[in-house]
Order: structure tokens, then C-alpha cells, then sequence
């Protein structure tokens, strides 16, 4: 921001400060991309105040005097037709001048970039992203060509007052004023279309109808002056004729939302809609959510939860650095938005609130941290969800069910993280996950439902990780699995080989990873394959140990394999060895991963490898078969060039 300087010919007092350039920046984009949402402002502004006495509430539970004798927290909206202004008035925090020039002038928050590129994707865009980042107060620029606002903190003294004004084109005006009472006064003049016609916003039943829409959930009283039917008087008594009249402004305030907490209402008498509402609210998301639960939790933590599952997943979703979490109230004080302590990582997408009767005013994210209480309410809202989701996913109804479908296809990833973070939940989750087979493509197989298919003395629940489904399903580790008809699930997620570290078995039955280890596939696996597969073994051990010798330090180990049915080779890791694609994810991740070699397993009875013995290039062959293994199972050529020099001579020989 430049340096401040005192505009001409105005009060020496008054000075000129120019807007950074993000705000500039967003400031043309509000005034040229969401007016289509000019409803907005009414909600930001309201939203803001409500925040400005939440704070009030906070800091005035250390130090009551902040109060100044009127404990009675309140907003107010007012419309004057002939001035064509509305006025937003609260009693809360308030500013100082230093205030006012960083919270108006500026924008803290982190991300901003972020936003202001998404906002200018396209016009029109929605005015959901306004107040997610913090910059509600500039939607006032979409109606308004000038913005005044008088502030005084609470706590300093009258003639520590600010007045600010802007006509939002790229600067702003401070000076000092007197301020008998505590609080901000934002009045914002006009644009000429929306002070008349269908945009008219100085219509008194407009406002009332935006704020019953968008902020009836406030727990603050919203008032506006009562307007009553008055009566042309009559010249004479004894005429009969009716009488016109008009609505009429009264000195009375009148509270226009219902000024209760939402969660604090009893789920009975709330409609869904009202949910919706005020998820939407909370979330600046402008799709409903797909699902919600709303409990008061007994024990010894008493709480009120009020969670919702969102429908799409935010874009900062895999941004694990970026704050997620609920808006934390105790006995219904704003404390905090985004208490991230309140719910595992694994969740972070849910949105809502947690009300408590038990923590103290005065909680801060370290004491979060360190709180046995605030474990349990995070325990408490896990269980939570994954009950809600479980009755999604078992429930007989098809609606229910497309919600889970819908919700797996958003979050499903992200919930699988959970298998390493959330040991006490471990099996809810498990029920929870879904995958494709090698006999079903959608994501539908539980392990409960692969469970029901197994086949007569299958001891393990087979699986198979691959880069996609097209990989997996053209995987030669598959070939011997297809061909007795055995059902393997096909893992295609960067998160699932991972995750499976964490899951050995499910309801007792192992869980057996067919690229990992030796394939025992125990009583479907008759004796006279295990007779042929030790011969085989027998007769191609000259081969085996030549190929040992010609890969070197490529290969653990060259055996035979028992998994092959039309493939010449395939790589093999050893149980608790990590794959060729975890390896490749970890060091794209920039992780050092310890040296891992994988085994060649042959087919014996492949013509490829039965050429083998005989070949005059058989140590070039033996780096192409080892390098068409390793392509097939997802992995990368250290060096490219020199394949391809192999296989162009190998071709024309």
C-alpha cells in the first residue's frame, strides 16, 4: 500500500491511502463479474457484523467493561429512500483507524491468488467464493458506487473513532471522528439501477425477504424499523366511504430473523430446507450438501454436533497444508472457525459445528491440541460420520445409495487415508470402501461382497494395485487368477497401496496382494500342478541361472512362476517390499526410498523363454524380457534409449 497522503482542499485530518493491488484487483472484479449475485452484499454484511459481535462476546468474557453498559448485542439495517443509502449498524468489536486502513484496505488472508484467478474464470461467476475468502465487506461494491463506514473500538475512547470511504475504483479516505458508541456503522450508497425498478434494494420487504433467506440463522437479533397501516383520517365521522392509507416507518425496532442458533433448536422442529440454508451459509458452497447430522451428545463431554457431508469435493481437498476443520462455539460464544483438532484429517471435508458445554472461553488451538476433551468430541464426530455414511452405503433405499455412490466418487480417496490415522476405526472404514474386480469394472465391490463370492476353499481376499483399470486388467499377475475364475479386486488409487500397509485382513480373512510374495492359492491348486510347476523348475534351472547372471544387480532373484499363463515374465516384491509404482509416487514426491530389487519370475512354458537357452543374444533378450516386465507392471526404464537400441536389433536379426 503506498504512503498515506492528505487529500486537497480537505480536512488536514483527512487521508488518502491507496487500495493494494489484490484489492484493486478484486474490487474491478466484483463491480464486473457477480453482478448477477447482488443479493451477496445483504449476506457478507450481516455476516460480518454477526462476526463483529462474536467477537465483542469473546474478548468481554476476560473483560467485561467492553460492554460500555449495553450488554444487549444487536444489528441493525435501515433504509433511506430519499438519501437511496442502506445502513448496516452492530454494537460489536468495532475498529480503530489502524484497523480500519489493514482489515479494508488489504486482504490477510492466504490464498488470495488462488481466489482471485478462480473468480476470474468466467463472468457471472457465483458469489459463494466472496466470503469463503474472507473478503465479504467489498461485495457492498456490487450496489453501491460510494461505502462509508464508522467505526469506534470498544474499550477506547469517543474521539478514537474512523470514518472510511471509498467509491471501490482503486483508493480510500481515513479520518479521525467522535463516536459516542461502540460498533460500525456501514452505509452504502446506491448504484441508480438498484435503487429502483425490479433491483431495488431500497424496498424494506426486499431486504427482510434476503435476510430470512440468507441469515435467518444468526443467533443476534436483526432488526429493522416496524412499519405499520395507517389510516387517512376523515373530515367528516358520519361519511361512510372507506378510507386509503399507507404503511408507515415507526421509532420501533423489530427483530426480522428468528435470532436463535440453528444447532441450538431441537432437529424436530427444523426444516430441511433450513439445514440447506444454513450449510450453505457456513460453507459458501452453492450446492446444498448431501447429507447432514444434527445430535446433542451426552456423557462426559456434553456437545452439540451439527455435521455435513458437501456433494463435490473442494479444490484444496489433497492440499493437507490448507485449514479444514468446524466452527467451534462454547455455550454458544464464537470461539474459532476451522478448530481442525475437532475432526481426524481423513475427514477434513466435512463441514459444521461443534457447540460445547464443557471447554472453556478462553481456548485456544494449543490448548485444542492437548485437551482429553476435545479427543472425545473428535472421536465422537468420526464415529459419527462414518454411522451416517455406513447407513448410506447399507441401505436398501435408492436414493440413499446413489448418495453413497456419489459420495465415494468425491471422497472415496480420501477416506482411505483413514486406515492409517484412525486405528480405532479401522474396520468401519474397510466396510466403507469399494472397488472395481476383475469381473465388475464400477467401483460397487465391498469386501464384504467380494467375501460372498469367494470360491469353495478360497482362504484369502486376493488384490491387485495397478496405475488404472485398464493396467490392472491386462496385468499378467491376473493370468493364472482368470484362469481358474478366481474374482481379484483391482486397486487403481495412488492412496490404495499405501493404505493397504494398514489392512492385512477383513473379518478375519487375509488379504493377499497377488503381486506381492509367492501365489498360494492352497486348496484351489491341485497336485498335479504343483507336480508339473517342480518340474518346470527342474528342467529350466540352466536357463534360470544364466538369467541371474545377465541381469546382475537388476534382479533380487529369477525363479519360476506358477502365476503365468500367457505372459513371458512378470516382477515380483517380496511381503512388505514396496512396489515399482510406490516407489515411483514416493520419489515424485521427493522422498528417498530405500534400494528395493524385484524378483523375475518366467513363464517355462512361453516360446520366448524357451528360445532362451538356445539364443545368441541371450543377454540382450534377457534385459528386454526384465524391461517389458517392468513396463507392464506400471514401473519406468531407467534408460529408454538403451531398450529401444535392444529391441531394434533384436527385431532386425
Amino acid at each position: 500500500m503506498s504512503e498515506a497522503t492528505q487529500a486537497e482542499g480537505l480536512n488536514p485530518e483527512l487521508k488518502k491511502h491507496t487500495f493494494e493491488a489484490e484489492v484493486a484487483q478484486l474490487l474491478h472484479l466484483v463491480t464486473h463479474s457477480l453482478y448477477s449475485n447482488a443479493d451477496i452484499f445483504v449476506r457478507e454484511l450481516v455476516s460480518n457484523a454477526s462476526d463483529a459481535c462474536d467477537k465483542l462476546r469473546f474478548e468481554a468474557t476476560n473483560d467485561d467493561s467492553l460492554y460500555e453498559d449495553d450488554g444487549e448485542l444487536k444489528i441493525r439495517i435501515a433504509v433511506d429512500e430519499d438519501a437511496k443509502t442502506i445502513t448496516f449498524t452492530d454494537n460489536g468489536i468495532g475498529m480503530n483507524e489502524a484497523d480500519a486502513i489493514e482489515n479494508l484496505g488489504t486482504i490477510a488472508k492466504s490464498g488470495t491468488k488462488a481466489f482471485l484467478d478462480k473468480l476470474s474464470e468466467s463472468q457471472k461467476q457465483d458469489g459463494q467464493l466472496i466470503g469463503q475468502f474472507g473478503v465479504g465487506f467489498y461485495s457492498g461494491f456490487i450496489v453501491a458506487d460510494t461505502i462509508s463506514v464508522e467505526s469506534r473500538k470498544a474499550g477506547e475512547p469517543a474521539d478514537k473513532g474512523v470514518r472510511w470511504v471509498s467509491d471501490g475504483t482503486g483508493s480510500f479516505t481515513v479520518e479521525p471522528i467522535t463516536k459516542d458508541t461502540r460498533g460500525t456503522v456501514i452505509t452504502l450508497h446506491l448504484k441508480e439501477e438498484y435503487s429502483e425498478g425490479e433491483d431495488n434494494y431500497l424496498d424494506r420487504s426486499k431486504i427482510k425477504r434476503l435476510v430470512n433467506k440468507y441469515s435467518d440463522h444468526i443467533s443476534l437479533p436483526i432488526q429493522m424499523r416496524k412499519e405499520i397501516w395507517q389510516e387517512d383520517v376523515k373530515d367528516d365521522e358520519n361519511d361512510d366511504t372507506p378510507t386509503g392509507g399507507e404503511m408507515v416507518l415507526t421509532d420501533e425496532w423489530e427483530t426480522i430473523n428468528k435470532a436463535s442458533a440453528l444447532w441450538t433448536r431441537s432437529s424436530s422442529e427444523i426444516e430441511d430446507d433450513e439445514y440447506v440454508d444454513f450449510y450453505k451459509n457456513i460453507s459458501y458452497d452453492m450446492d446444498g450438501p448431501l447429507t447432514w447430522t444434527h445430535n446433542r451428545v451426552e456423557g462426559r463431554v456434553q456437545y452439540t454436533q451439527l455435521l455435513y457431508i458437501p456433494k463435490k469435493a473442494p479444490m484444496d481437498l489433497y492440499t493437507r497444508e490448507q485449514q479444514h476443520g468446524l466452527k467451534l462455539y462454547v455455550k454458544r460464544v464464537f470461539i474459532m472457525d476451522e478448530a481442525e483438532q475437532l475432526l481426524p484429517m481423513y475427514l477434513r471435508f466435512v463441514k459444521g459445528v461443534i457447540d460445547s458445554a464443557d471447554l472453556p472461553l478462553n481456548v485456544s488451538r494449543e490448548l485444542l491440541q492437548e485437551s482429553r476433551d476435545v479427543k472425545s468430541i473428535r472421536d465422537g464426530n468420526a464415529r459419527r460420520i462414518l454411522t451416517l455414511l455406513a447407513s448410506l452405503a447399507n441401505s436398501e433405499d435408492s436414493d440413499k445409495q446413489e448418495k453413497f455412490a456419489q459420495f465415494y466418487a468425491e471422497f472415496g480417496d480420501v477416506i482411505k487415508e483413514g486406515l492409517g490415522e484412525d486405528a480405532g476405526n479401522k474396520e468401519r472404514i474397510a466396510k466403507l470402501l469399494r472397488y472395481a474386480t476383475s469381473t465388475q469394472d464400477g467401483l460397487e465391490t465391498s469386501f464384504e461382497d467380494y467375501k460372498g463370492r469367494m470360491k469353495d476353499g478360497q482362504k484369502a481376499i486376493y488384490y491387485l494395485t495397478a496405475d488404472n483399470l485398464a493396467a490392472a486388467k491386462n496385468s499378467p499377475q491376473l493370468e493364472l487368477f482368470k484362469k481358474k475364475g478366481i474374482e481379484v479386486i483391482l486397486m487403481t488409487s495412488r492412496v490404495d497401496e499405501w493404505a493397504m500397509n494398514f489392512l492385512t485382513s477383513f473379518d478375519d480373512t487375509p488379504l493377499q496382494n497377488i503381486a506381492k510374495g509367492a501365489v498360494d492359492l492352497g486348496d484351489l491348486q491341485d497336485e498335479a500342478e504343483k507336480a508339473e510347476a517342480e518340474k518346470a523348475e527342474e528342467t529350466l534351472k540352466p536357463v534360470v541361472d544364466k538369467l541371474k547372471a545377465a541381469l546382475g544387480e537388476r534382479a533380487k532373484d529369477v525363479k519360476v512362476s506358477t502365476r503365468l499363463v500367457d505372459s513371458p515374465a512378470c516382477l515380483v516384491v517380496g511381503e512388505g517390499e514396496l512396489s515399482p509404482q510406490m516407489i515411483q509416487m514416493l520419489q515424485q514426491m521427493g522422498q528417498d526410498v530405500p534400494a528395493s530389487k524385484p524378483t523375475l519370475e518366467v513363464n517355462p512354458d512361453h516360446p520366448l523363454i524357451k528360445k532362451l537357452e538356445s539364443s545368441e543374444q541371450f543377454d540382450d533378450l534377457a534385459q528386454v524380457i526384465f524391461d517389458q516386465a517392468l513396463l507392464a507392471d506400471g514401473g519406468q526404464l531407467e534408460d529408454p534409449a538403451a531398450y529401444l537400441k535392444r529391441v531394434n536389433e533384436l527385431l532386425m536379426r
